[in-house]
């Protein structure tokens, strides 16, 4: 029997961080000269650095540009890691899930201090089987070789795997992974946007989800 896998985004899913993202994009942006609407780098949260430029700049923006700028947006958010809160029942929900025998796998592009700040905020490195990284694949979200490589560390296969996230991309990932898409709102994306790009079913934040798990697809698997 295949273990059954809990995949867990972490910006914004399980630690308040995608406004913090946010207003770093945006002004790494502007240092460069670029001008792009806070709520258009918001909505571009979840994606990988590359995937985040191509989105906010397009295909023939100056590719050479992209080191320095995701270099400015990890030295801006770098000054908030002492202060990072995770959401609402964020460790409650991991240990539930695990204690319930779950594989609980979060995915993220997060690495170095910036893992470790999200690690430090959660709080509950004893619920967590393993870390899956954008950086372990050729494609991040919405492509499902992030969601396929976290299932993977863990032995799991997609028709027993639930995976929790705050974005479209996110949502999109899990679908074309196979595995059952559970959004949150806590990342700032409407329930509306999070149910069309596939979401099965849409929580307030890992509290509420925590609340009503029995209910929720993870009870029913």
């Amino acid at each position: 029997m295949s273990a059954r896998a809990a995949v867990l985004d972490v910006d914004g899913t399980l630690v308040d961080t995608n406004h913090l993202h946010t207003v770093c994009w945006w002004e790494a942006l502007r240092q460069a000269g670029h001008r792009v609407p806070m709520v258009s780098v918001l909505g571009a949260i979840g994606l990988g650095s590359s995937d985040l430029l191509e989105h906010l700049l397009g295909k023939e923006r100056d590719r050479e540009q992209d080191a320095s700028l995701s270099a400015a947006h990890k030295a801006l958010y770098a000054t908030y890691f002492e202060r990072l809160v995770p959401v609402e029942g964020a460790a409650d929900l991991l240990r539930r899930l695990h204690g319930d025998g779950w594989k609980v796998v979060l995915a993220t592009s997060a690495e170095g201090s910036e893992l470790t700040a999200l690690r430090a905020a959660v709080d509950a490195d004893d619920a967590i089987d393993a870390t899956a990284s954008s950086d372990d694949v050729d494609e991040g979200k919405p492509a499902a070789e992030p969601v396929l490589h976290a299932l993977e560390l863990v032995g799991a296969e997609s028709k027993d795997s639930v995976f929790v996230g705050d974005s479209v991309w996110d949502m999109r990932a899990a679908r074309r992974a196979g595995v059952v898409p559970v959004g949150v709102l806590s990342g700032g994306v409407s329930r509306a946007e999070l149910e069309k790009a596939g979401a099965e079913v849409v929580y307030a934040d890992t509290a509420e989800l925590l609340r009503e798990l029995e209910h929720s697809p993870f009870g029913r698997s």
